[in-house]
């Protein structure tokens, strides 16, 4: 009877240990987007960053049209014979590329630059962050993912979008 008691504890003891030792990872989602469309004002830094990007993207849509006609162009030339009106198009479309190709580049230097600054410096950002935290840890997420843009994220439960429960923890923080 010792021995079978024993035994008992120990069997018991070590599956108590395994329970313990797995850790489940829980994934939550939350809306950046609706986040800062919801406290507009405090995002500033957020906002200036999209209108940065949209400004970029509407100039390279303008270069790109602008290399797309130069190629038609070229074309209607090739077409009516037109040699030295070809080379000049060429150049010219090879110039419109190198351009692009530069303002992409700076662009989305000026970009990085300006979201580095934004999670580091902005005030409204580092609240959030607080925000997504506490709601986080006080729910049991271990990772918080967003899915603005659908980036990376291709399904995902609307019981794990803790997007609401930041705007309110947020709220709660301005008051």
């Amino acid at each position: 009877m010792n021995k079978k008691s024993t035994l008992i504890i120990v069997i018991m003891l070590l599956l108590s240990l395994g329970i313990y030792a797995q850790q489940i990872t829980r994934f939550a989602v939350i809306d950046t987007g609706l986040i800062f469309d919801t406290f507009r004002r405090d995002a500033k830094a957020a906002r200036d960053y999209q209108e940065k990007k949209e400004k970029f993207e509407n100039q390279k849509k303008l270069l790109e049209a602008e290399i797309v006609q130069l190629r038609q162009k070229k074309v209607n030339a090739e077409a009516d014979g037109k040699d030295s009106e070809v080379k000049k198009y060429e150049e010219k479309i090879k110039s419109k590329i190198t351009l692009l190709m530069e303002y992409v580049k700076a662009s989305n230097d000026e970009l990085n630059m300006l979201r580095k600054n934004l999670i580091n410096d902005d005030i409204f950002y580092s609240s959030l962050y607080e925000a997504v935290r506490r709601v986080a840890e006080s729910e049991g997420y271990t990772m918080v993912l967003s899915y603005e843009h659908n980036t990376g994220i291709i399904w995902y439960s609307p019981t794990v979008d803790i997007t609401d429960k930041v705007i309110q923890e947020l709220r709660k923080q301005s008051e």
